[in-house]
């Protein structure tokens, strides 16, 4: 293919999704990530996109929100893993929440093998793969239903939320950086967000490594109240991706970084029957108070953590005690 055939070939992909990896620009135009970066570069030089942390998106500073279809196509292999290593974190009996997605989707599918668990849920998609699953009890909000992504939203599905109480909440997005957190270009997705995450005593993010320092219009989950972040191993080269990383965890955020390219950099591969992964260490302690400014309940107590916490997060509530 000649390079003007890609250079529009991956126009015409950004155009279409709003977003796109180099990894999958490369997958579709059968070349390199080195000759795609070439070819981005040029198209940005003429305005016709903006680069992004491993990958591409429409020009203007903020990603618009691609619907379904199309997202449900890119990073297909990503989100397999980021879903896989998610689902290990959920136990026999819990009651979670789940957000609308493509990647909360995969976790889904993989939830309804998890005896005794009890899902709330906005999203159609998520409802649909845990409806056959005998032993998981799905609660769906109310609200008015989006069609671009099957989510119900609105006041109805907000009210319905009040007064929940559950251990872990699972959230995707369209963006996520270190200074402004979970972000989507819907205001609707993003107070329904906001709802669930004030539901749970501890937040999950899934976002794929493209997702990582992209900024769209509206916040919907504040770094101070992500607890972890659960995302795949970025290119070697894409260093802006490493350091947003770093920038999350400096935050106080647990990142857990999944795919056989974790396995690599650990020095052996996962134990028998679990997925990959790859935990980056915790430079500080994470705050511990209120982080939604007295709008919600405090996420992380320790009578919470103690239950169910690692030895690491163990130390943590000790501390909070001895305050």
């Amino acid at each position: 293919m000649f390079a003007a055939e890609r250079r529009q070939l991956i126009l015409e992909m950004v155009r279409a999704n709003g977003a796109v990896s180099l990894r999958e620009l490369a997958r579709v135009v059968q070349t390199s990530e080195v000759t795609v970066r070439r070819d981005v570069r040029a198209l940005e030089a003429e305005g016709l996109l903006d680069r992004r942390h491993g990958g591409a998106v429409l020009p203007g500073g903020f990603t618009r929100e691609s619907g379904f279809p199309q997202k449900s196509h890119l990073s297909t292999a990503e989100k397999t893993a980021i879903a896989d290593l998610a689902a290990s974190l959920v136990g026999e009996g819990e009651a979670i929440v789940v957000g609308a997605g493509t990647t909360t989707q995969e976790l889904a599918r993989r939830l309804a093998r998890v005896p005794g668990l009890t899902v709330v849920t906005n999203s159609l998609l998520v409802a649909q793969a845990l409806a056959h699953a005998n032993r998981v009890e799905v609660v769906m909000t109310g609200g008015t239903l989006r069609g671009s992504n099957y989510a119900l939203v609105g006041s109805g599905a907000e009210q319905s939320l009040q007064g929940l109480r559950v251990s872990r909440a699972f959230l995707s997005g369209s963006g996520l950086t270190a200074e402004r957190g979970l972000s989507t270009s819907n205001m609707l997705s993003a107070s329904v967000d906001l709802a669930l995450v004030q539901a749970a005593a501890e937040v999950v993010v899934l976002a794929d490594h493209t997702k990582l320092g992209a900024d769209t219009m509206f916040q919907t989950v504040p770094t101070e109240l992500i607890t972890r972040l659960v995302t795949d191993e970025p290119p070697l080269h894409d260093e802006r991706a490493a350091a947003e990383l770093q920038a999350l965890a400096d935050q106080g955020v647990e990142v857990t970084v999944a795919g056989p390219e974790a396995d690599a950099a650990a020095g052996d591969g996962p134990p028998a029957g679990r997925p990959p992964r790859r935990d980056m260490p915790l430079p500080g302690q994470r705050r511990t108070t209120t982080r939604n400014g007295g709008l919600g309940p405090q996420l992380r107590s320790a009578s919470s953590l103690s239950d169910q916490a690692s030895s690491g997060e163990r130390a943590r509530v000790a501390d909070l005690r001895r305050r």
